[in-house]
């Protein structure tokens, strides 16, 4: 094929428009065909467009530019070509540069690298140098000592035994050796050596790895050494607290020095130590000086100054509401007066009719005052929540019933308050009913030294009915006359500390615990540690159930986010780190277990023989208790202490709040115990282990049944009273022999009735010289059940032949008499 100017084409014919060909002129590229459907265009190739030794313009040059090419067209394509070839040749310069840095750097740091491992590798000659050249000082004074003792004229030392000295350091030539060999084709090695890889990072390489401290003190030395400073720190003196008992490790850490060392030092002091095991305070102390710092001694319960009581200055006190506890004997209407007060319910939901939980209100009075309110129980078994009740309040408001009078829990209860040195205000309740005497409850607190207004003493007291309301109104002005004069005050803006009233385990919060803050603000997201256990405030619930943000002074909340349950009457205090709370509740979870063990140890072998002897005759009955709530199941463990005598003793084997678990199933299965459940109940996987192991699961609501249910069943272990009742006697006429049977006793019953079941004595001057039963007891030759008064007979002994005439048979009856604990 050819075009119009006789130029051989190469291609193929019907090809699709769009291809391009190449003409060949003489064997050289001319122009570049394209074809399309319509036309055929030719652009000239690369450098056809120089200018022509006339000094024409290619643009112009008509013959030379394809058809349909304007001059602009054809100098915009050229001017865009060497625009595209400029770019191109400034990128190759760029990447040429950018490869040249990349290979100065890397060179570099095969230099830097190459240096520090031969700076390394001189420091570690000069001192294996050293370290030999002192051995061999050493030797040589040996020897020559040795030589002199041995003959007046020491031979001379050869010189030939003196190393020759080299011109050039053994390490540096060393170095000259390695650094030859491996030229070239370690490059690569070097280059990688300081990237991490995946393996490392696994830990799939196998090897130990250094630790971040070990990497930041190379850097150090690294950068140290590139500004031309010293290498060797200065020895950095610390001050290290060191308690009764340490772990290696942790000392190490405390002194910023390396385990390894700390172990060799413990070793050349002949202990054979590992950095997991304890060493006493006095070995410590003795491998802190030998490595230059000083020790500040420390005692376990140091952890617990970070909560230490702080004074709030008089102008950070702020007023707030007085805490009121209503305290009294059972059924005097203590919860159904703080009913008519908050205009609540609560006693109708209260098992039996009495309190058996401390309850904490807030309510606001018409004259908009707040007050804070806790309810305690009255029962005999809840003496400690009373206790803990007047412990935190302010005032005690003392519940008595007009048509009941003092009681004992009134006296108790009266004796808290004395204790806690906090005012008192009677409340003489149930007025309203005919028998009512307020009078007389006035006379009988005289008893115990309560003087009320009205008998010329101090103590407020007010005639109020829950049931008509009578009395509210001059009661709360009479708490609020008292806490004016108390002068309430607390700072707000500081960690908050409070008291735990009740704690208990909810199935869906965990557990939670009921708070009154004392002093500061307890927040949401606040760390604090009561008691053993510790936690984060995760939520705060008021006492009507709505989540607040914070809680001030005198306000009960309950508090979620613990990590266990806490002991009822525990403080709560806020901390300022979670591991602060976390070491304070380990450290007293110890004490306690330390208390616990001493309590129950015996200290001398008498002790022990003594408590082996005291269980041996003491029969226990083992019980399980779970409760709803802490203060309950410690109440019930209380009373569970005082039921029992020398004889048998209730043994509590385990109390918690909660759920019954299969755990306690296991517990109670291995030690023979009921579960006794106030207010729970066990879950499906619980009763399901019960069902198959036989353990017995008790519910109960009210604290009188179980109690009354635990002393029955102690009641059961106590052996049964013998008595015996004497039913008659006979006196021995003449003895018999009968073969096959022995001696017979022909005797005449001269009082009562001779019984052929019951037991005998044999009395010879009135001394009983046999005591057993009888084998036979005839009448003529029959054998009969028993023998009346006035009637001869004939008895024989079991196992016994020894008999007399004249001898005295004693017949008596035994009887078992059930007996009960009091």
């Amino acid at each position: 094929m050819s075009d119009s100017d006789g130029k051989k084409t190469l291609g193929l014919r019907g090809s699709r428009p769009g291809n391009v060909k190449q003409s060949f002129s003489h064997g050289r590229t001319k122009n570049v065909v394209v074809e399309t459907k319509r036309k055929r265009v030719v652009v000239p190739k690369p450098g056809a467009g120089k200018p022509s030794a006339s000094g024409g313009s290619p643009a112009g040059d008509a013959s030379r530019r394809p058809a349909g090419i304007s001059d602009a067209e054809m100098a915009r394509r050229l001017k865009a070509l060497q625009a595209a070839k400029a770019r191109e040749a400034e990128e190759s310069a760029r990447r040429e540069a950018e490869e040249k840095a990349r290979e100065e750097e890397r060179a570099r740091r095969r230099a830097e690298q190459e240096a520090k491992e031969r700076e390394q590798r001189e420091a570690e000659e000069r001192a294996r140098a050293k370290a030999e050249e002192e051995d061999r000082k050493r030797k040589e004074a040996e020897e020559a000592a040795r030589r002199a003792a041995a003959a007046p004229k020491p031979e001379p030392k050869p010189e030939a035994s003196r190393p020759a000295k080299p011109s050039q350091p053994e390490g540096q030539r060393r170095d000259d050796r390695e650094q030859r060999n491996t030229r070239g084709k370690g490059r690569d090695d070097n280059r990688r050596s300081g990237k991490l890889t995946l393996s490392q990072a696994t830990g799939g390489a196998g090897g130990r790895h250094r630790s971040m401290a070990a990497m930041k003190r190379k850097q150090e030395r690294a950068r140290q050494k590139a500004m031309g400073g010293s290498v060797e720190r200065e020895k950095v003196v610390r001050d290290v607290q060191l308690p009764e008992a340490i772990v290696v490790s942790e000392l190490a850490n405390r002194m910023a020095e390396r385990v390894a060392d700390i172990v060799k030092s413990l070793m050349n002091m002949g202990m054979m130590v590992t950095q997991n095991q304890t060493i006493d305070a006095d070995t410590a102390e003795l491998i802190i000086e030998e490595f230059g710092h000083k020790v500040v001694r420390v005692s376990d319960a140091d952890v617990e100054d970070v909560i230490k009581e702080v004074e709030d200055s008089e102008g950070d006190l702020q007023p707030r509401p007085p805490v009121i506890t209503i305290m009294g004997h059972v059924d005097h209407g203590k919860t159904s007066l703080l009913d008519a007060i908050r205009d609540a319910k609560v006693v109708s939901g209260e098992a039996g009719g009495i309190t058996q939980h401390i309850g904490a209100y807030q309510v606001k009075t018409e004259s908009g005052s707040v007050l804070s309110f806790l309810d305690t129980p009255g029962h005999a078994a809840f003496t400690s929540m009373r206790s803990r009740g007047a412990q935190v309040t302010d005032i005690v408001v003392l519940v008595v019933a007009a048509d009941d009078a003092v009681m004992p829990q009134t006296v108790e209860a009266i004796n808290h308050a004395k204790a806690a040195e906090v005012p008192m205000i009677v409340a003489i309740n149930k007025i309203d009913k005919p028998e009512a005497d307020p009078d007389k409850v006035r006379t009988d607190l005289l008893q115990h030294e309560v003087i009320v207004e009205k008998m010329s003493g101090e103590v407020q007291d007010v005639e109020v009915s829950a049931v008509t309301g009578q009395g509210l109104d001059e009661l709360l002005e009479a708490i609020a006359l008292q806490a004016e004069i108390l002068e309430l005050k607390a700072n707000p803006d500081r960690a908050a500390q409070g008291a735990v009233i009740e704690a208990q385990l909810d199935v869906g919060r965990g557990p939670v615990a009921t708070v009154l803050v004392q002093k500061g603000t307890l927040k949401q997201g606040d760390i604090f540690v009561v008691g053993e256990q510790y936690g984060k405030v995760r939520a705060l619930i008021n006492d009507k159930g709505d989540r607040v943000k914070e809680a001030g002074p005198s306000v009960p909340v309950e508090v979620l986010g613990l990590n266990g349950t806490p002991e009822a009457g525990d403080v709560l205090n806020v901390t300022e780190t979670e591991a602060q709370a976390r070491e304070i509740a380990e450290y007293r979870a110890q004490v306690a277990k330390d208390k616990r063990a001493a309590a129950g140890a015996a200290t001398t072998l008498e002790q022990l023989m003594q408590k082996a002897k005291e269980d041996e005759n003491v029969a226990e009955l083992p019980i399980l208790v779970k409760a709803d709530v802490q203060g309950s199941a410690e109440a019930i463990v209380q009373a569970m202490e005082k039921i029992g005598n020398d004889e048998v003793r209730v043994r509590v084997l385990h109390s918690g709040v909660g759920a019954i678990t299969e755990t306690d199933i296991g517990l109670a299965e291995a030690s023979g115990a009921p579960v006794m459940g106030f207010n729970v109940r066990a879950n499906t996987s619980a009763r399901n282990t019960a069902n198959q192991k036989g353990v017995e699961i008790r519910y109960y609501s009210v604290i009188y049944d179980l109690v009354d249910d635990v002393k029955a069943a102690a009641s059961g272990l106590l052996s049964a009273e013998i008595r015996e009742n004497f039913i008659g006697y006979a006196e021995i006429k003449e003895v018999f022999k009968v073969t096959g049977v022995g001696k017979v006793a022909g005797c005449l019953v001269t009082e009562g009735v001779a019984r052929r079941s019951a037991g005998v004595r044999l009395l010879r001057d009135n001394v009983v010289i046999h005591e057993g039963t009888l084998k036979t007891l005839k009448r003529f030759k029959d054998e009969v059940p028993e023998v009346q008064s006035g009637q001869e007979c004939g008895m024989a002994f079991e196992n016994y032949d020894d008999i007399r005439p004249g001898d005295v048979i004693e017949i008596f009856e035994r009887e078992e008499v059930t007996r009960t604990l009091d």
